[in-house]
């Protein structure tokens, strides 16, 4: 199969969802050609690491700048800002003939103008993967952000982006999204009943096995605990704040040994203010994340936000780490509480809970076992990338494409 692929930021080893999609479907003999953005260094060095599993990899920079006269272009309009802020019409140029692909995959509420301007001028089938549901999010950034700016930012969106997911949902082939708690959340905001809704699937993300695995080889400290996460994202930034305002001084109180180590690139002043306390460390960016996993008795993640899949939890059982996380981050995952994963929603419980982790290793031990097995067993990204290849072959099949369609033309109007 000849796929387009277009993802609005490079894939990488934290951009984890497009990066093994890619290297999934590539493995299983696909053509995939990417169109990506680039914004700065790291980019071009990401892009080196994905290369191998395309057979072309297109690119056009994008700046801050470009984005925020995106953004005020659509001030007077409905359209939300999130969905023109990565928009740059000259990436579609570098697509080549159209006409030589089977399916496009666009990724993301900030790639969906890229679909959107394939679907008016061509009769290429569109999947479009809006990841999550960004309005959602919103919601619960402008209900639960610390930060008054971010509140600010989500809650004047937010009305845009529930308009736009409730009529984006019509306009592709076929939509994924990564749980069912977003495709509960995006079909609720469809706003033409009359029009056929695509066919939206959950597609879970999955764990690289070679990249997280189980290090016998190395020590496990009794008495450290660790988060990871990307530290400029603001789900994470509320969850490593309430971790240590909130749930950490209760276990300081019972055990002071205990430390906190933070791990994730772009740490916010917020976050990174947190490495003045004794015993928390903010490692910032890192080469590797599983070696600190390994070394950590506990992985916490105590989310406020009730969207996606948390990759982190995931990614931790993968490296046979224990984890501590909420009810609302798997109510995605068919998961076993207390036998593969450790729940606890209020400060006072979520701090118990680790304590009595940290004192029974045996238990502990346990819980890696099974947590091990469960993500071994239900997040493998050849078997997603197997349901993948079945929902572009049924799109395909329902679009009809008509093969006869003139590239010239095709071509011109997506230029125009």
């Amino acid at each position: 199969m000849k796929i387009l692929f277009i993802v609005p930021y490079v894939p990488n080893l934290i951009r984890v969802r497009p990066y093994n999609i890619l290297r999934s479907l590539s493995a299983r003999g696909h053509q995939i050609t990417l169109l990506t953005l680039v914004t700065d260094e790291q980019d071009l060095a990401d892009l080196e690491q994905i290369k191998p599993y395309c057979h072309a990899v297109h690119t056009v920079q994008i700046t801050k700048k470009d984005s925020i006269v995106n953004c005020l272009k659509v001030i007077p309009s409905r359209t939300p800002f999130q969905s023109v802020y990565s928009w740059q019409p000259a990436l579609l140029k570098l697509a080549g003939d159209l006409d030589t692909y089977d399916v496009v995959h666009v990724e993301h509420l900030r790639g969906a103008q890229y679909g959107l301007a394939l679907k008016r001028h061509t009769h290429l089938p569109v999947v479009w993967d809006s990841v999550d549901c960004i309005s959602h999010l919103f919601r619960q950034a402008v209900a639960k952000s610390d930060d008054f700016v971010r509140r600010w930012r989500s809650r004047l969106d937010l009305k845009r982006t529930e308009w736009f997911e409730g009529w984006a949902i019509n306009q592709f082939d076929h939509v994924l999204v990564t749980s069912k708690v977003d495709k509960t959340h995006l079909l609720a905001l469809d706003n033409q009943p009359h029009s056929p809704t695509a066919p939206i699937t959950v597609l879970p993300n999955g764990v690289d096995f070679d990249y997280f695995q189980p290090n016998p080889a190395v020590s496990t400290d009794a008495n450290t605990v660790v988060v990871t996460g990307k530290m400029s994202y603001h789900a994470n930034i509320s969850m490593t704040l309430h971790l240590a305002h909130n749930i950490m001084p209760n276990v300081w109180q019972q055990n002071p040994a205990v430390k906190l180590i933070i791990v994730g690139k772009d740490p916010t002043p917020e976050i990174a203010e947190l490495n003045q306390h004794p015993a928390i460390t903010v490692t910032g960016t890192v080469p590797d994340i599983p070696p600190y996993l390994h070394q950590a008795a506990l992985a916490v993640a105590p989310i406020t936000y009730n969207a996606g899949i948390q990759n982190k939890i995931l990614e931790a059982m993968a490296c046979g780490t224990a984890v501590v996380t909420t009810s609302q981050a798997i109510s995605s995952l068919n998961i076993q509480p207390e036998r593969e994963i450790a729940v606890a929603d209020t400060p006072e419980d979520f701090s118990q809970t680790i304590l009595n982790l940290l004192q029974n290793e045996e238990m502990r031990k346990e819980m890696a076992r099974a947590g091990y097995t469960y993500v071994r067993n239900h997040h493998n990204w050849d078997t997603i990338a197997h349901n993948l290849e079945s929902i572009y072959t049924d799109t395909i099949h329902a679009k009809k494409y008509h093969t006869h369609t003139q590239p010239s033309q095709a071509q011109s109007l997506l230029l125009s």
